[in-house]
């Protein structure tokens, strides 16, 4: 019986255990075997608890852990039949010179070539891993959205703006810099979401403007004023008195009922 685990999904330190330790068992990650916690298993004339007998279990059938990795396929290792043997006897401590005398491959420098190169892989092994752990982190990050103005009229999908997206926009329809003026108003309703609530940093919190002051101030955004004045109070960044007499930039406040004192 084998494990049903993915050898490659587990971390590195669960395989150099050699075995899954779950709620209630230890399972063996070489054959599938599982011992269940708590209770005591006898061996020999020893009694051992879990944990122990399936080391134990592990070092009888499979020799080490080392020597079970070394056995699997050469698809998951990655690994050569001669760099298997370097390392069966590289892990049993041999000298260079005795690996020589029993691989019969070129001189004892020869051997401490490929010590060398294992070790080049193991380094050239920790950055990939680290690259790789790096770019899921990265893939697994949560766009960062926009927060929609506390005055909005409908937060809706027009609303779904990362500020990646966000900066785009204005770079776009503001050729010549976030304080110049815009090129065309005839664009998405999200970039339009974007665009407004720009312009919006332009009129002062908290001032009462006329009809003409207001004019004058979008003019110098844009040449169709009229449109851009429509569209801040539709989307909730601008509001009027009912004869137009007077414009101010709608904050929470007003939002939820009072209104600004004239």
């Amino acid at each position: 019986m084998k494990t049903k685990h993915d050898i490659l999904e587990l971390s590195n330190e669960t395989i150099k255990l050699g075995f899954i330790e779950s709620e209630r068992y230890f399972e063996c990650l070489a054959c599938g075997r599982e011992v269940e916690k708590g209770l005591v298993y006898k061996e020999g004339e020893t009694f051992y608890e879990a944990r122990r007998f399936i080391e134990n279990h592990i070092a009888r059938s499979h020799g080490s852990v080392f020597e079970f990795l070394l056995g699997l396929d050469k698809k998951v290792t990655g690994l050569s039949d001669h760099q298997i043997e370097l390392l069966k006897r590289f892990y049993k401590g041999f000298s260079d010179q005795q690996i020589q005398q029993e691989l019969k491959i070129g001189s004892t420098s020869t051997v401490r070539n490929h010590r060398f190169a294992l070790k080049e892989k193991e380094r050239q092994a920790r950055i990939f891993m680290t690259l790789m752990e790096l770019m899921r982190e990265h893939e697994s990050e949560k766009p960062r959205y926009v927060q929609p103005h506390a005055t909005a009229t409908m937060v809706d999908d027009r609303y779904k703006v990362t500020i990646e997206e966000n900066d785009e926009i204005l770079k776009k329809y503001f050729p010549e810099g976030l304080e110049g003026q815009l090129s065309t108003f005839k664009m998405k309703e999200k970039c339009k979401l974007v665009v407004l609530r720009h312009i919006a940093r332009r009129i002062e919190p908290g001032r009462i403007y006329s009809e003409k002051e207001i004019n004058e101030l979008l003019q110098t955004v844009f040449n169709d004023h009229v449109t851009i004045r429509r569209y801040l109070i539709e989307y909730g960044f601008l509001d009027r008195k009912p004869d137009c007499s007077a414009y101010w930039l709608l904050s929470k406040e007003e939002n939820t009922g009072r209104t600004p004192q004239f």
